[in-house]
């Protein structure tokens, strides 16, 4: 066997809460700017001095050979992205040793070495010099990039101005392009339009199996992991768990935690999942005319409920919501703005619940992950909870008045209308069976002395 490319031993990220021992520009702006607020709010003091310690990771070891595909997954705040910022040379470990043998491309966050105010142009000679291709490099691969990212109409147009989803498929287009011997792709591509991901995951298939490359992947989509990847690594509060066969641990991450404490999950303000303009204080799943931590099962409805502030005037929010099968094949797709006059609707600021219900008789037994975006008037992504939250499905506990015993096939099972009529005879949709005729009789004799050669 040849020489991992990646080889990972012992590594390990502690970060310390309520201090700061700044390292960098932005580290220190933060110090500054968090010993004026607590002045202003009558600490006199900065942050605690405690000595309150965080290990985003703890002791990961694995190797990655070169041209395999590399799943990495598991659910927020497991400690994906800090190891992929490790083994982008973004961030130093705090014990253990990560060896790379070859070029790194990155793609970690939207818009990462861009220059809001450089056009679409620029920035890609910018994040191509960042990202170590030479200007001939870039000069020969940029009608590629372009058509990549198909943004030719605003090649000259200020990435400022560019949507989330522009700066995702530019992005992308640079470093699919940068042909290095590693690529590592974090969960950005949720970003982008379904043809965009798809093209990207045809890049990645083509970069490994016809190019030999190296990629680490990093997603919440089971389907696309199982799709792309050969092996894949699940991890938890910073560790490890299993390493394996994607299938494997796909299947073993979906029908890990599928207990009634998975349907609801809720936050304080300041550990809120958000932005600038949205924050989540909690997200609940209950069934309809049940107690609250009943079992969901097939044939009950069930309400899903989020309460969320709205920190900006006036925004226009409409609630999008994508459920998903234990595998990450998506099942059904909603907008509030299909049924809900407010949505859409400027709203002040302050903190609103929404709520969608799931009628009785549609989802088949099995989990479901629950996903939620918050989308401004033009339907574009503004924020999103994935992998946050799921429903187990039970099979009906009662089912002595059902005639089929065996598990119902496919994600859903609708209650459809059935009804079985008798009709006479003639009117069916072709000639009758059971009606005796004399000359059908003889020609059907005829034919089989034929080939009896009477």
């Amino acid at each position: 066997m040849s020489r991992p490319i990646i080889e990972v031993e012992s590594l390990s990220k502690r970060y310390r809460l309520g201090q700061f021992n700044a390292r960098t520009m932005r580290e220190e702006a933060e110090r500054l700017f968090a010993r004026f607020r607590n002045k202003r709010a009558g600490k006199g003091r900065e942050l605690s001095g405690e000595n309150s310690e965080f290990w985003a990771l703890k002791d990961i070891s694995f190797s990655v050979q070169p041209g395999e595909v590399v799943g990495i997954i598991g659910r927020n705040g497991a400690g994906k992205s800090t190891l992929l910022k490790i083994l982008s040379r973004v961030t130093e470990p705090t014990t253990g040793e990560a060896r790379i043998r070859g070029r790194v491309a990155s793609l970690l966050e939207v818009g990462t070495g861009f220059h809001p105010e450089l056009t679409g142009r620029e920035n890609i000679y910018l994040n191509g010099v960042i990202l170590g291709m030479t200007r001939a490099e870039i000069r020969t691969k940029f009608d590629e990039i372009v058509a990549f990212a198909d943004i030719d109409k605003f090649l000259d147009t200020p990435v400022k101005r560019y949507s989330s989803g522009m700066y995702v498929r530019l992005a992308f287009a640079v470093a699919a392009h940068l042909e290095p011997e590693i690529l590592i792709v974090d969960e950005v591509l949720a970003v982008g339009d379904a043809e965009f991901q798809k093209k990207c995951l045809g890049r990645m298939r083509s970069v490994s199996t016809k190019e030999g490359r190296t990629v680490l992947f990093v997603s919440h989509n089971m389907a696309a992991v199982n799709s792309l990847c050969s092996r894949a690594m699940l991890m938890s509060s910073g560790r490890a768990q299993e390493i394996g066969p994607a299938r494997d641990i796909t299947q073993l991450y979906t029908t890990r935690g599928t207990g009634n404490e998975e349907r609801r999950k809720c936050w304080a303000y300041h550990e809120a999942p958000g932005d600038e303009r949205i924050k989540v204080a909690g997200i609940e799943i209950t069934p309809e005319g049940a107690d609250v931590a009943a079992p969901i099962e097939m044939g009950m409805s069930f309400r899903i409920q989020v309460d969320y502030w709205n920190l900006v005037e006036n925004a226009n929010l409409v609630l999008e919501l994508i459920v998903r099968a234990s595998d990450g094949t998506p099942v059904f797709h909603s907008f509030s703005a299909e049924d809900d006059p407010k949505a859409g609707k400027p709203h002040p600021q302050g903190m609103f619940r929404s709520s969608c219900w799931i009628p009785r008789n549609l989802l088949n037994a099995g989990q479901f992950g629950i996903e939620m975006y918050f989308s401004n008037g033009r339907y574009s992504h503004e924020f999103g909870l994935v992998d946050t939250i799921w429903v187990l499905v039970h099979e009906f506990s009662d089912r002595r008045n059902l005639k089929y015993l065996g598990r119902f096939i496919g994600q859903v099972h609708p209650k459809l209308r059935w009804q079985t009529v008798a009709i006479a005879e003639g009117e069916g949709m072709a000639p009758s069976v059971f009606t005796r005729r004399d000359d059908q009789i003889d020609s059907v004799v005829d034919v089989c002395r034929g080939l009896a050669g009477d």
